[in-house]
């Protein structure tokens, strides 16, 4: 894959953005709207430790959907990896993801 023009994190004095992960591995874009998620989590997850951070201290998450329909399971995944660290969220739909992916988050 070919460098891509952004910081997957990027650190802005005590802020750390991460931009819009998607269910990526090295072998490619994973199948079906579940393990997509949980891969962009994996993602976020590897991101964030990578950084000497945690999924406690992400105060803002965009969850963008390819379709609204898949909200209901997102929030069921999203729950699980948070527990009840609630950070604030914005969730909406979307016309079209990179790679034909069905979910992207971003987190601050």
């Amino acid at each position: 894959m070919a460098e891509m023009p952004y910081s997957p994190l990027y650190r802005a004095g005590d802020w750390c953005c991460v931009s819009g992960q998607i269910g990526i591995t090295e072998d490619g874009l994973v199948d079906g709207f579940e393990a997509q998620l949980r891969q962009v989590l994996a993602n976020l997850d590897s991101l964030l430790r990578t950084n000497d951070l945690h999924a406690r201290q992400v105060a803002k998450v965009t969850v963008f959907l390819a379709d609204i329909a898949d909200y209901a399971q997102m929030n069921e995944i999203y729950a699980g990896y948070f527990g009840d660290h609630r950070p604030a969220r914005s969730a909406v739909a979307v016309a079209g993801l990179p790679f034909g992916a069905l979910v992207e988050l971003e987190a601050w």
